[in-house]
C-alpha cells in the first residue's frame, strides 16, 4: 500500500518519543517545537525522532520567513542544537 511505510515509521517515531518522554528520556516535543520556531522564526513543517549515536534526536526541517528550508537536529534530552543546515 503506497504509503504505508512512511505512516509506519512516523508512527513508530510518535510511540518512542512518547515512551522516552515516559521515562525521563527527553524534553517534551512541545517546548522544543517553540525553542526552535522562537530561534528561527519560520514554521516546523516536519519532525522525526531517532536514536543517534546513543542518544535521542529531534530532527525538524523549517521554512524560514524568507522562504529557505533549514534543517535542525536536538538533542531530545538536553534541547541542545546539534546541527543546523540550510538546505
Amino acid at each position: 500500500m503506497p504509503g504505508r511505510a512512511d505512516r509506519d515509521r512516523h508512527g513508530g517515531d510518535h510511540d518512542r518519543a512518547r515512551q522516552a518522554l515516559a521515562r525521563g528520556e527527553v524534553v517534551p516535543l512541545a517546548v522544543l517545537l517553540r525553542r526552535v520556531q522562537g530561534a528561527l522564526g519560520g514554521e516546523v513543517v516536519e519532525v522525526e525522532f531517532e536514536r543517534k549515536h546513543d542518544r535521542w534526536i529531534y530532527e525538524f526541517r523549517v521554512i524560514a520567513p524568507d522562504g529557505q528550508v533549514i534543517d535542525v537536529d536536538v538533542d531530545a534530552a538536553t534541547a541542545e542544537v546539534l546541527r543546523r543546515e540550510a538546505r
